[in-house]
């Protein structure tokens, strides 16, 4: 009988690529990967930071690009491939957020976001998915957001492009079904981020109000009280690229303290 130790993990031998990987939900999500076998590759623009973690354990090396620069990152792509292999489980996990009032963006950053959230992962998906449809299996995780559910005021921008991510996850879900191919996103509530604590600090900076305040004004919306783990990102993300999530395409998880159940 098979014990806890000498069980195979659940995703041995396959190579992922997790993109915004060098530090955050990213990194956790490359760890928790790479804990369970697979081969990871992380994707970001700060060698020194995806230096560091692969030294670390969470993964087998790395390649750089900025993913709204659509060349150089079917260029990485191409350049993990030919280390590790097909690509068999992508998460579309690099993000930016941009904090001001609807009347006060401009509609450059609207355009910025939806490079970011959205085309990145378009390129991503229509370069790696021809090889999953081949090999009759895949995973494809796109990083949401709560802004992908529902509305949220000042950051306009983020939340527009957040909820066309959840688009393109759903459209490639049914246009994969029957295939062995599944498309998840996953919907963190605020996570304990250098993102999220950069927002809150430069929001402090403009408006003079205290940090702590304005972390208390988040933590308010969360019934849990506290923001979220980055590790409890990464099981959900784990999860879903595992044979026991086969049946589940199209979805949209909530990790956020039920920040969204009453919707």
């Amino acid at each position: 009988m098979a014990t806890a130790e000498s069980s195979p993990r659940s995703l041995a031998g396959r190579h992922a690529l997790v993109t915004g990987a060098s530090r955050g939900i990213g990194a956790a999500i490359a760890r928790g990967l790479a804990a369970e076998g697979a081969r990871v590759t992380l994707l970001g623009r700060d060698e020194a930071a995806l230096q560091a973690e692969v030294a670390a354990g969470s993964g087998e090396g790395f390649v750089t690009a900025d993913v709204t620069d659509s060349q150089g990152l079917l260029s990485a792509l191409s350049e993990a491939i030919a280390a590790r292999g097909a690509i068999e489980i992508l998460v579309n996990n690099a993000g930016s957020a941009s904090t001001a009032p609807f009347l006060k963006a401009d509609p450059a950053v609207f355009q910025r976001m939806f490079e970011v959230h959205v085309l990145a992962a378009v390129h991503t998906s229509k370069f790696v998915l021809p090889g999953m449809l081949a090999a009759g299996f895949g995973r494809i995780v796109n990083v949401g957001s709560t802004a992908s559910l529902k509305g949220a005021r000042y950051i306009a921008a983020y939340a527009v492009a957040k909820h066309g991510l959840l688009g393109l996850t759903r459209t490639l879900a049914l246009e994969t079904a029957k295939t062995g191919v599944t498309v998840n996103a996953v919907c963190p509530g605020y996570t304990e981020t250098d993102m999220v604590r950069g927002n809150l600090q430069k929001t402090m900076n403009k408006t003079g109000r205290l940090y702590d305040e304005l972390l208390g004004e988040i933590l308010a919306e969360n019934p849990l009280g506290r923001l979220v783990k980055p590790e409890e990102v990464a099981a959900a993300v784990v999860w879903l690229c595992g044979e026991g999530a086969a049946s589940v395409t199209g979805q949209a998880i909530a990790i956020d303290g039920g920040e969204t159940a009453g919707r």
